[in-house]
């Protein structure tokens, strides 16, 4: 006989809520929580090499860089992922009342 398992969907602020109590990062897609896998050393590399030379080359423009830190919101496609690296055009638009979560990404 075989046991059938019910996916279970979150919304983006039960994920939200889950994802700070959290002690490992997660992505959330369209209702679906995605834990993280861990980063390898050459990964971590080539994007601290990538943040560096955008930083260096934004320099002095209305631009801020930042890692994988900052989780950013997708509204058009329900979708909260932490990417290795992300640049805004001039000042972050967060979502709720922290700076943990930016809306746009250049």
């Amino acid at each position: 006989m075989q046991v059938q398992v019910q996916k279970r969907y979150y919304t983006p602020e039960e994920y939200l809520a889950l994802e700070e109590k959290a002690e490992y990062k997660s992505e959330y897609r369209d209702g679906e929580i995605v834990p993280m896998t861990g980063g390898t050393t050459n990964h971590n590399e080539i994007a601290g090499n990538f943040y560096a030379n955008l930083k260096f080359a934004l320099k002095g423009q209305n631009y801020r860089v930042y890692m994988a830190d900052v989780r950013l919101w997708l509204p058009r496609y329900r979708q909260h992922t932490y990417p290795d690296v992300m640049v805004v055009q001039g000042q972050p638009v967060y979502t709720g009342t922290n700076t943990t979560t930016v809306m746009n990404p250049y």
